[in-house]
């Protein structure tokens, strides 16, 4: 959740980056063969306009031209590790990539949520957090050179709870909480969620969370002590507890006390950085960044809700000419209304409601602690992602395709989930204010 990157001049728009990897699918399709994405429309004007939005607030935009489509997306041909090779693309949810400059030059980062080989999610565990960098959006994609530093370790994993070892008195790589454990009813538990890589006053920092297996749920920070490979380990602040208080949620598994805030993120601006926590929390960092000068009581972002307000999940910051671009992701979910139609919208769960697509919704303001405008879809399917610029000044967004359920995990298209995808950003200009997913003309 960072500001937009510490840019470089203005150069040529990227060529040929839409070309590599597994195009995005249609909304009716399965995987397409890679094209190209030319400048399409927004292009071609001055600025897009804005859609008029769903009548009734909290409903879902389901028109074809918010999803990442063939013209206007792509998966990243990140390098494989072995465990990738038969698939021939890596698994990858909350996929996040980003653009920094570092000594001069633009370095792309890309990481993600990951599984283990013979598991079908990231859960009951996995084995950490990896990394990947280019030169260029359109790669090469190389895995982040980890093998100075741990020479029998597997490339690219930069953080991992079978890190443990590594601890030593005055430096913690792995706190307790964070270490696998075992039980009668998942056996080995413990994985890394939803991990950001940031650049901030020239070092590294990991924003990631603990998932819903481990002996406590909840977001806590890596810092480096190196290059952007690391080494890394924990800060002061995450060394008993994840960011923020404890609470009641996620599935009834979870162990009472165990559940804190998840899905963390870092905004920074200037020389100012503050925590991004799901779904309304924020703190400022402290000046030596080892933790958040409020650790209770976190202040809210003021929102537009819905009503009901549904749970939502990956918290996002984004700036943008001058605006604040607060992004989640919301379940749109399908139901029968009185008249027998269709109802889309971004209801909380009910019978009868049945999740469709993993979206992401927007609000912007004036203010980074807001108050935030209503909502809008910005991209169908295109949830639990970040907005980040290129260093040629294009705008972009991730996506991964939700295969845990709703249209992603029909059999006919599973195989093309979770993936690391990054689709283009168009922006109504300073009267509309909004980011969406590049539509095919602006106008619906």
């Amino acid at each position: 959740m960072t500001d937009a990157v510490n840019r470089l001049p203005r150069r040529s728009l990227l060529a040929g980056a839409a070309g590599l990897g597994a195009a995005a699918a249609l909304p009716a399709s399965t995987a397409q063969a890679a094209g190209s994405v030319p400048a399409q429309a927004s292009s071609q004007r001055r600025h897009p306009s804005n859609w008029p939005d769903p009548a009734e607030y909290g409903l879902a935009d389901t028109r074809p031209d918010l999803w990442p489509r063939e013209d206007n997306s792509f998966v990243l041909p990140l390098e494989l590790r072995p465990r990738d090779e038969e698939r021939g693309t890596v698994w990858m949810r909350d996929t996040y990539v980003n653009c920094f400059v570092v000594d001069g030059r633009p370095l792309y980062v890309a990481t993600g949520t990951t599984r283990v080989p013979g598991l079908e999610a990231a859960g009951p565990w996995n084995d950490g957090i990896f990394v990947w960098l280019a030169p260029s959006l359109d790669g090469p994609w190389r895995l982040a050179d980890t093998t100075g530093i741990r020479p029998d370790a597997e490339k690219g994993k930069v953080w991992s709870p079978e890190f443990v070892g590594e601890n030593r008195p005055g430096r913690t790589v792995v706190a307790d909480w964070q270490e696998y454990w075992y039980d009668d009813r998942f056996g080995k538990r413990g994985q890394a969620w939803a991990p950001e890589l940031h650049y901030f006053r020239d070092t590294w920092y990991i924003v990631a969370c603990m998932g819903d297996h481990s002996r406590k749920v909840g977001s806590f920070m890596l810092v480096s002590e190196g290059g952007v490979e690391g080494p890394y380990r924990l800060i002061e602040g995450n060394l008993d507890k994840p960011f923020g208080e404890s609470f009641v949620g996620g599935p009834a598994f979870i162990e009472p006390g165990a559940y804190h805030h998840i899905d963390g993120g870092l905004y920074s601006e200037g020389d100012d950085a503050w925590l991004v926590l799901h779904n309304d929390l924020y703190a400022k960092f402290r000046d030596d960044m080892e933790d958040i000068v409020t650790t209770t009581n976190l202040p809210k972002f003021r929102q537009t809700p819905y009503s009901p307000e549904p749970y939502l999940e990956g918290a996002y910051v984004f700036k943008y000419k001058g605006k604040y671009y607060l992004v989640h992701a919301a379940w749109d979910r399908t139901s029968v209304d009185a008249y027998g139609s269709t109802r889309n919208a971004y209801d909380p769960p009910a019978t009868g409601r049945v999740q469709y697509q993993y979206d992401a919704v927007v609000a912007v303001s004036d203010n980074f602690e807001g108050p935030y405008s209503e909502r809008w879809t910005a991209g169908v399917g295109a949830g639990h992602n970040n907005f980040f610029e290129d260093h040629a000044g294009r705008l972009w967004a991730t996506f991964f395709r939700n295969p845990a359920a709703g249209h992603w995990k029909d059999p006919s298209r599973i195989a093309d989930a979770a993936v690391p995808g990054v689709v283009r950003l168009e922006w109504t200009g300073p009267r509309g204010d909004r980011l969406y997913v590049e539509r095919r003309d602006g106008r619906g």
